[in-house]
């Protein structure tokens, strides 16, 4: 009994990794379509788009999340960075700003909803940017 729960639950995690493989390569080929990618609100150097699917991942450690343009997901950290107000000895609102995508390692079932997500905004992306060109 044991050892076919442990089967089904195997092949329960085969089957959600599949798909959040699956997922990854649809949100790749549609993320190279969308390039350049929106601007990040607020943001001066990163250009991605913030998913949110309306759960927080499972490490609440992770902050904003973002899907970028070669199409991978990742946390997007937002700072100053005071190396570079020391080696320019001055406060430039520009060279101060720290940006960093950092990669998210996320289960699969968190995966599969992030990705899902990410791949929606950008095919929403993509058909307001064809729209806007008048269909073409």
């Amino acid at each position: 009994m044991a050892s076919e729960a442990l089967r089904r639950k195997a092949q329960a995690d085969a089957i959600l990794e599949r798909a959040a493989l699956q997922l990854a390569d649809l949100l790749r080929e549609a993320s190279e379509q969308l390039r350049p990618f929106p601007p990040f609100p607020n943001a001066l150097f990163t250009n991605a788009i913030e998913v949110d699917p309306g759960i927080p991942p499972a490490d609440p450690d992770i902050g904003c999340i973002v899907v970028a343009e070669d199409g991978e997901l990742y946390e997007l950290q937002m700072g100053i960075d005071h190396e570079a107000i020391e080696l320019t000895g001055s406060w430039d609102p520009v060279t101060a700003r720290k940006e960093t995508l950092k990669r998210i390692d996320l289960h699969p079932r968190d995966q599969i909803v992030y990705l899902y997500e990410a791949l929606r905004l950008v095919t929403e992306a993509l058909l307001e940017r064809e729209a806007a060109r008048g269909g073409t």
